[in-house]
């Protein structure tokens, strides 16, 4: 059976190798491993997503689908003084990512194994919500699982909170767009390059 990235519990052989890249003007190292997302090099797709981003203002930050980390990292890193959340249903991920902050003494991250928003409901249920949520979602995994994705992203959000998403042009961001336009009070294209759309929607007004 051939694994998945949005398998819990990869059974794919360890075939554990490391890379450098550049994001957002800092270089990161990271370990990688079979089983997980775009394991030989960072995703085109998650590069401008990073590099899209408007951090201005930011608190309380989410990396929904982290995989080994990149998105997150790159966020904790620019952001020493706030709280950066990680997380991701495949558990190799996770542990890579946790392997992946201590590679690049990064100590200012959360990181949790589980399905969705899931991780954080107890940390939710106490008054946790997020000002910024950014995913490169699991199209693999269906339509269905992404649009759930980003209806529990839309209730874990503050009122002014944002979600941030890429999605290649091919493969429906223009759909997803219209979706996302019905699940959130506003959503637009914030960035078009090579190929992807990165999508931004919100809650409500600045």
């Amino acid at each position: 059976m051939i694994d998945h990235y949005f398998t819990v519990d990869p059974a794919s052989k360890h075939q554990p190798q490391e890379f450098s890249t550049t994001l957002r003007g800092a270089e990161l190292c990271f370990k990688t491993d079979a089983g997980v997302f775009s394991r030989d090099r960072l995703d085109l797709g998650t590069k401008i997503l990073v590099e899209s981003l408007d951090l201005s203002g930011v608190q309380a930050p989410l990396d929904l689908g982290c995989g080994y980390g990149p998105i997150g990292l790159a966020l904790a890193r620019e952001l020493p003084e706030i709280q950066v959340y990680m997380s991701d249903l495949n558990r190799r991920a996770t542990e890579l990512a946790g392997e992946n902050a201590a590679i690049n003494g990064i100590h200012n991250v959360v990181i949790k194994q589980g399905d969705g928003l899931s991780p954080w409901r107890e940390l939710c249920a106490a008054g946790l919500r997020f000002d910024l949520i950014v995913t490169n979602p699991p199209l693999r995994a269906g339509k269905e699982t992404v649009l759930q994705l980003f209806r529990e992203a839309r209730d874990h959000l503050r009122p002014e909170g944002k979600l941030w998403a890429v999605i290649r042009t091919n493969q429906g961001a223009k759909t997803y767009l219209r979706d996302l336009q019905g699940i959130f009070a506003r959503a637009e294209t914030a960035a078009i390059k090579s190929g992807y759309r990165v999508l931004l929607a919100q809650n409500g007004s600045d």
